[in-house]
């Protein structure tokens, strides 16, 4: 949990994701092209990816990945994100993290 949560505070916008997974390759798309450079990380090629597959489900993130992570604060996977952006809340989240500058 303590790797997570280091890894999730290190950049303005984190992805945790597996590179098989259509659904993180949406969300990871989706962040380009809003013009945010989010950190990625790939748990089917981290050393202790697995453990840190296991936090992200005790976080509340099922499935575990796309877990996306805003300002070092958990925000969801897939569905919050697209919810999120089509309420409008979505880029101002990602301005106040310092993600986009638009």
């Amino acid at each position: 949990m303590d790797r997570v949560t280091k890894l999730a505070s290190q950049s303005a916008a984190v992805v945790f994701s597996k590179s098989s997974c259509c659904m993180s390759h949406v969300i990871k798309r989706f962040f380009y092209e809003l013009g945010v450079n989010p950190a990625i990380h790939e748990l089917d090629e981290e050393y202790r990816g697995r453990e840190m597959e296991m936090a992200l489900l005790k976080l509340g993130c099922n499935p575990a990945v796309p877990a996306v992570f805003i300002g070092g604060k958990f925000i969801g996977s897939t569905q919050k994100v697209m919810a999120l952006h089509i309420n409008g809340s979505l880029i101002p989240l990602l301005k106040e993290a310092g993600a986009i500058w638009l």
